[in-house]
């Protein structure tokens, strides 16, 4: 969406605030031994005690009000009584949600417990290479060249990206256009960020693989090629200078 006046700016701060501080909440309560379920149910209760509605149970019917995904799941993890968390483990949970007619969204990777299997690294690499891309959006800036950023900050540091994975526009739905704002250069993409537009801005920086698969469950998605993904993910108002970030509440550069 394009915020044309002050009360949709506010509508968007109150959802974004809701969800920010649901996934900081829900990073802080995770420790091993918890399923992903009990996770999801602990999110929930603080989005509902918001008012608001998981988007993606409201959008898809998605089986859970948040997606967490566990180790090899790249992205739309369904929270499960059935996975139990373990120290080491790498998580990633996505908290998306509607609230007076305002959509916003943000996740964040990090690893459960102590890093014994040494996912930290690649965390850190998300979490920096999303602050420089916010870092470097506003208005005319080209979507490609925002692309290019950070596909060129994942080489730098050993990593690759997720090329079929991207953000999105948001606002008044959960996707809206701009739609596919890739973390790679796509030449033939010559649209441009716009002053005032809604966007949610991910990261999708992989150990191994550099695209995408669906699970049998119609949700989850892994690496064609295996290995492990960190993705972080902020909703900002695009303007002529600094970006407003209206996720900052879910601290994930803290």
């Amino acid at each position: 969406m394009s915020i044309s006046k002050e009360s949709e700016l506010i509508g968007m701060q109150k959802v974004s605030d809701a969800v920010a501080y649901t996934l900081k909440e829900m990073r802080n309560h995770v420790k091993p031994g918890m399923t992903t379920k009990e996770v999801d149910e602990f999110g929930a209760n603080i989005l509902k005690g918001f008012g608001a509605k998981s988007a993606p149970s409201h959008t898809y019917g998605f089986p859970g009000w948040t997606c967490i995904s566990v180790n090899n799941e790249f992205c739309h993890g369904i929270p499960s009584a059935k996975k139990v968390l373990k120290e080491g483990d790498l998580i990633n949970i996505d908290v998306s949600a509607e609230l007076d007619g305002f959509w916003s969204d943000n996740g964040c990777s990090f690893v459960v417990g102590k890093d014994i299997h040494q996912h930290q690294k690649l965390v850190d690499a998300s979490k920096e290479i999303l602050m420089k891309a916010i870092n470097n959006i506003k208005g005319g800036v080209k979507i490609s060249d925002l692309g290019h950023l950070i596909e060129t900050e994942a080489k730098k540091r050993g990593y690759k990206v997720v090329k079929n994975l991207g953000g999105h526009g948001i606002g008044r739905s959960l996707h809206e256009q701009p739609d596919e704002l890739l973390n790679y250069k796509n030449r033939f993409d010559n649209r441009r960020f716009k002053k005032n537009t809604v966007v949610a801005i991910e990261t999708f920086i992989s150990t191994v693989s550099s695209y995408s698969v669906e699970q049998n469950d119609g949700w989850t998605m892994v690496g064609d090629k295996g290995g492990y993904m960190a993705q972080h993910e902020h909703t900002i108002v695009v303007t002529n200078g600094e970006p407003i970030i209206l996720t900052a509440k879910n601290n994930i550069w803290e």
